[in-house]
């Protein structure tokens, strides 16, 4: 896959800055898979269930926010790999593209 980005020219990763250290991670006691981009958002949302005992109504604006973020790094990707898709069929078919669109250009992240 990174072969395949680096020869079309797409940069693979994402765009938003590791705001949470490891130490602070480790700390909250978050599990691997969920020490992303988003991670500064979840330790908040995870005090705030504890504290408020898991009841759904409750840290509704911290989950919110979290659950954004984690929607805004999956449009990224998805975009990061339409784009390495519609490269690779440039590359076969000599330039011309048939096919509908994976997103739709409305939702076209910047």
């Amino acid at each position: 896959m990174e072969a395949a980005a680096a020869a079309v020219g797409v940069q693979l990763g994402s765009s938003k800055p590791q705001i949470a250290t490891q130490a602070e991670m480790a700390e909250a006691r978050l599990p691997l898979p969920y020490r992303d981009q988003c991670a500064h958002l979840l330790i908040p949302l995870n005090k705030c269930r504890v504290a408020e005992y898991y009841l759904p109504w409750k840290c509704e604006p911290e989950r919110h926010s979290y659950e954004k973020c984690q929607y805004e790094l999956v449009m990224e990707r998805m975009l990061q790999m339409q784009k390495i898709r519609e490269a690779q069929e440039d590359k076969a078919k000599g330039g011309v593209t048939i096919g509908v669109p994976l997103i739709p250009s409305a939702a076209k992240l910047s």
